[in-house]
C-alpha cells in the first residue's frame, strides 16, 4: 500500500501544473491524451520498482529539474567533418537557422508540429503506438510521460537510399532547461538511412525514438552523449523490425550525473536483423550510467546481439539490464548478450541484471556478464617493452573497448569516436 501510495504522490506531484501541448490535429490530440491516461495508470517509477532497483528515478520524475552548469569545450564537434543534414534543437527546441533545409535525397523530414496539424499523416500509424506496444510485459512510464509531454521533434519518412545521413544536434545553454523531445522514422520498404545524434541537450532531457523499419529496410544509429558532466538524461528507443531487415544503434557517453537508456526492439518479421552496443566511460562517485535493452523475437531465423562495455573509474557506477524474449514458433533464433566493466579502481561498481526468457525449442542464445580489473599481465608485457604505464593502462582499455565499437559500420564514425575516447582517456590519467 506505501508504495502504490508512493508512485501516487510522485505522479501527481510531477502532473501538477502540467500543460499538455495542444493544437495538434485530432490523432494528435488523442494520442498524447491516451498516453496520460495510462501514466497515471501506471505511475511513475520510484526506486523500489523491479526494473529501477540500481538507478534512483527521482531526479528524473521531480517536477523542477536540478540545475546542470553548461559545459564549454573547445573540441572540434564530432561528425563536423561528415556531409550530413543538420537538425539544431537548443533547450529542446528546434533552431531553424542553426539547421539545414530540411530536403535530402530520399528523405522525407518535418518538424513533429507540422506533422501533427495534417489531419491524415503517416505518423499517426507510429507516433506512440510503437511506445505503447513497449509497455508489455514491462511498463516504461517515463517513455509514456514523453508521448503525453514532448513539445519538439521531428518525423522522418525514408523512401529511398538517403545519400546522407540525418544529424540531430541538441545544444544546452540554459542551465535550468528541462526538454522533452520525440523523434519520429519510417523506413519503408527496401530504403535506407543513417541517424547521428549528438550533444547534451539540456539540464534535463526526456527524449523518445520511435523506429518502423519494413521489410528489406536498414535503419544504422550512431549516438554520442555529453560532455556536461551535471546533466540527466532519459532515453527511450522503440523500433518495430520487418522481414529481411536492420536495425543497428550504437551509443557513446561520456560524463553526466545520470543517464538511463532504454532500447525496446520487436523483430516482427522473418530473417531480421537487430544489434545495440554501447559504450560509456565515467569517472567520479556523481557518475551513474544505466542501459536497459529488451530484445523480443517474434519470427523466424531472427538474429540479434547486445554488446556493452563500461569503463569506470573513481567511484563511479555502470549498470545493465538486458532480456532476450524468443517467442513461440521463433525458432533458428541466434540471441547473443554480453556485458561488461572495466573497473579502474575498487571505489565503482557495476550492477548487471542479464535475461534469457525462451518458448522455442530450436534456438541458439547466450549471455555473458564479467566484471574486473586492468590484466596485469598485459600489462606488465607492454611496459616491458618500452610502453610508458599509462599508455599501456589506455591501450589496454581501448582494446577492452573494441568489441562494441566493431558493431559501427561505418569505419569514419568509429574512427571518430575512437578518437574521441583516447582524448578522454589522456585527460583522466
Amino acid at each position: 500500500m506505501a508504495l502504490a501510495q508512493l508512485k501516487i504522490d510522485t505522479t501527481a506531484a510531477r502532473l501538477a501544473d502540467v500543460d499538455v501541448p495542444q493544437g495538434a490535429a485530432s490523432w494528435g490530440n488523442a494520442a498524447r491524451a491516451d498516453a496520460l491516461a495510462r501514466v497515471r495508470q501506471m505511475g511513475l517509477p520510484t526506486k523500489r520498482d523491479e526494473y529501477w532497483k540500481y538507478t534512483d528515478p527521482a531526479s528524473l520524475t521531480a517536477a523542477d529539474a536540478p540545475e546542470a552548469a553548461v559545459f564549454k569545450s573547445d573540441e572540434t564537434p564530432l561528425f563536423d567533418a561528415v556531409d550530413r543534414v543538420k537538425i539544431v534543437f537548443v533547450d529542446g527546441v528546434f533552431d531553424a537557422d542553426a539547421s539545414d533545409d530540411l530536403q535530402a535525397e530520399g528523405l522525407e523530414i518535418e518538424r513533429l508540429s507540422d506533422a501533427m496539424a495534417t489531419d491524415i499523416h503517416w505518423a499517426k500509424d507510429i507516433y506512440g503506438v510503437l511506445e505503447a506496444r513497449g509497455q508489455k510485459p514491462v511498463e516504461r512510464p517515463l517513455a509514456t510521460l514523453n508521448t503525453a509531454l514532448a513539445t519538439d521533434g521531428v518525423v522522418i519518412r525514408v523512401t529511398g537510399k538517403a545519400v546522407k545521413p540525418v544529424n540531430f544536434i541538441y545544444l544546452h545553454n540554459d542551465p535550468s532547461s528541462d526538454a522533452i523531445l520525440h523523434n519520429v522514422v519510417k523506413v519503408e520498404a527496401g530504403a535506407e538511412m543513417t541517424l547521428l545524434e549528438t550533444g547534451p541537450a539540456a539540464a534535463r532531457f526526456s527524449k523518445l525514438l520511435e523506429v518502423d523499419v519494413a521489410d528489406g529496410g536498414k535503419f544504422n544509429h550512431v549516438r554520442a552523449q555529453g560532455r556536461d558532466h551535471e546533466r540527466r538524461a532519459v532515453t527511450h528507443c522503440f523500433a518495430r523490425i520487418g522481414a529481411e531487415s536492420t536495425f543497428k544503434s550504437f551509443t557513446l557517453t561520456f560524463n553526466g550525473v545520470l543517464t538511463r537508456n532504454e532500447c525496446v526492439l520487436e523483430i516482427v518479421g522473418d530473417d531480421a536483423v537487430a544489434h545495440v552496443a554501447g559504450v560509456c566511460v565515467g569517472d567520479g562517485k556523481d557518475f551513474h550510467h544505466d542501459d536497459t535493452v529488451f530484445i523480443t523475437h517474434d519470427a523466424l531465423n531472427g538474429e540479434s546481439r547486445q554488446v556493452f562495455k563500461k569503463v569506470l573509474r573513481n567511484g563511479a557506477t555502470g549498470v545493465f539490464q538486458g532480456k532476450i524474449l524468443v517467442k513461440e514458433g521463433a525458432q533458428k533464433t541466434d540471441g547473443y548478450q554480453i556485458s561488461q566493466s572495466l573497473l579502474l579502481d575498487d571505489d565503482s561498481q557495476f550492477l548487471a541484471k542479464p535475461e534469457l526468457e525462451i518458448y522455442a525449442d530450436d534456438v541458439a542464445c547466450s549471455h555473458g556478464s564479467t566484471s574486473g580489473a586492468i590484466d596485469e599481465t598485459a600489462l606488465f608485457y607492454l611496459r616491458s617493452r618500452g610502453v610508458p604505464h599509462d599508455e599501456a593502462r589506455n591501450l589496454l582499455t581501448l582494446s577492452f573497448l573494441a568489441e562494441a565499437l566493431a558493431e559501427i559500420e561505418d569505419e569514419a564514425l568509429a574512427d571518430d569516436l575512437r578518437d574521441r575516447l583516447e582524448g578522454w582517456l589522456a585527460r583522466h590519467r
